[in-house]
């Protein structure tokens, strides 16, 4: 066992060395947000509306589930261990200072989970089984027509795949066996058993029955999980000043050793946090866009703004208090990764409600997780090996969940990290690639209805022939193991239409 941790140590700090994914992470949300004219900072308050104000409930938008279903079911993926034990991890073993860079990584992040959200609903379309979808295995065989671009969906296909069972599944089944352990003594392989028969019976459903319970359950949790950390913050208000002199002296300088703190350098603050923010916010690694192509949106550009705030709840908010919750309350050393968020909960607040908390708080959440995650990787199998290959999944992928409860927490989370940064390779290739076509169309869009006013009927009627008009290409099929992925409305040429047709838009040519 020391051998294999050892070997997946290696390659992951391969993986997230300042030679490959970090550089690439960073560039590709700095490269965005110069393109995007700072998208995430100037249309911050029109994003907010979009997804928790004013939501469009207008007839005429295509989708299978509701604009906000949509991001909650990706926040039911993102909102979960990574906000509990991922930043406890990131704090143990990068220090203070990994908060830091877990904030700068979502800044940046924003604009690339806008990108890859636009994206996946220019391209989505209706596959083989007929069922609609969307994200990177789509939109990059069709945004990128070549075999470079089928590379690029193949790989990310696979790497989702596999990493369905790290991130969404396993490290999920750890993180709730622990704290319920911890907290009300549950054994373990209690907790691997429900855990497996829940996620089996629960993914029967499909994307419908996990959106209507991610949709209920994940608000009510954030806002519970939220509401306790503000009062702890509130009591410790004067351990607020140090935690914050910790948080930017440990980005920028070496940390020694405290407690049971092993020590940190610069590079693992940078390290652990841009992974363990990734690994919660999931910006720039394209998930989100799977969930963000069925919802029912009048246009690419108002679903990625909806979508943009999910980076921003994740990470700017409840990591944020996560983690000035295990700052104020020293308990940041010394304390195992797996419970440190419990401990801190349960110091911060009167009797043992902290703890109990947080573990209703983690086992909601992180069965939610496993649901999204579910469905991410279904779609990815559809695309590797076709509608049937599904249910296999399913099957496997619940076994796993329980079995994740019992495997060691180290092992996994490695594992998790190496998966999370081979998957995010291809989508952030893609994202540059495509950059031009989503600033264009952005641009396009905002021309006309910079206030975000438009119905659906009025998107349609100005956007008319012009490339990145709601893509009319759900209405039919796709074969994405096609050399050439179809980019018209019928997959060759653009069929005559009706002027009923024709008010409806353009179909997604590139």
């Amino acid at each position: 066992m020391d051998t294999l941790q050892n070997t997946l140590d290696f390659v992951r700090d391969l993986v997230w060395g300042p030679w490959l994914l970090l550089p690439l992470l960073f560039g590709t949300g700095v490269f965005l947000t110069i393109r995007l004219r700072g998208i995430q900072f100037r249309l911050f308050t029109k994003a907010m509306s979009l997804g928790f104000g004013r939501r469009s409930r207008g007839t005429g938008e295509k989708g299978d589930i509701t604009s906000f279903a949509a991001m909650s079911t990706a926040l039911a993926a993102t909102v979960g261990t990574g906000n509990i034990v991922g930043v406890a991890a990131a704090i143990s073993v990068g220090g203070p200072g990994a908060l830091f860079w877990m904030w700068l990584t979502a800044l940046v992040g924003m604009a690339s989970k806008y990108a890859e959200c636009f994206l996946g609903v220019r391209f989505r379309t209706r596959d083989t089984a007929g069922q609609l979808t969307g994200g990177p295995q789509v939109y990059l065989a069709r945004g990128i027509p070549n075999k470079f671009g089928r590379f690029l969906s193949v790989m990310f296909a696979v790497c989702c795949v596999v990493a369905t069972f790290g991130i969404g599944n396993m490290t999920q089944g750890n993180a709730i066996a622990s704290n319920l352990e911890h907290s009300f003594n549950v054994p373990p392989l209690l907790t691997a058993v429900v855990l497996a028969v829940g996620t089996g019976i629960a993914l029967l459903g499909g994307i419908q029955s996990i959106a209507k319970v991610t949709t209920y359950l994940v608000p009510l949790m954030i806002v519970l999980y939220i509401g306790s950390g503000l009062y702890i913050i509130g009591v410790n208000y004067q351990g607020i000043p140090d935690a914050l002199r910790m948080v930017f002296e440990g980005a920028f300088t070496p940390m020694g050793a405290t407690g049971g703190f092993v020590g940190s350098t610069v590079l693992m603050a940078i390290q652990m946090g841009a992974a363990r923010s990734l690994f919660s916010n999931e910006s720039g690694m394209g998930t989100a866009s799977i969930a963000a192509s069925i919802a029912q949106t009048s246009h690419p550009v108002r679903q990625g703004l909806v979508s943009m705030t999910q980076t921003f709840v994740d990470t700017l908010v409840v990591i944020s208090i996560t983690g000035f919750v295990i700052l104020s309350t020293g308990v940041w050393s010394g304390t195992d990764t797996a419970t440190m968020t419990s401990v801190a909960f349960s110091t911060g607040l009167p009797g043992t409600w902290g703890g109990t908390i947080v573990t209703i708080c983690l086992v909601l959440l992180g069965y939610s997780t496993v649901l999204g995650w579910a469905y991410y990787g279904e779609r990815n199998v559809e695309r590797l090996a076709g509608a049937r290959a599904a249910i296999v999944y399913r099957v496997v992928f619940s076994i796993a969940a329980g079995l994740g409860a019992l495997a060691p927490l180290t092992l996994v989370w490695t594992f998790s990290d190496i998966m999370n940064g081979f998957m995010a390779i291809p989508n952030l290739i893609g994202l540059v690639l495509l950059s031009g076509l989503v600033v264009r169309e952005t641009n396009l869009y905002l021309k006309h209805d910079p206030k975000f006013n438009a119905t659906a009927q009025e998107v349609d009627a100005f956007m008319g022939a012009h490339p990145g008009a709601l893509d009319a290409q759900i209405h039919h099929t796709v074969d994405l193991t096609s050399s050439k992925p179809a980019l018209s409305e019928t997959g060759s040429a653009p069929a005559p239409r009706s002027d009923d047709d024709a008010a409806a838009g353009s179909g997604a040519r590139a």
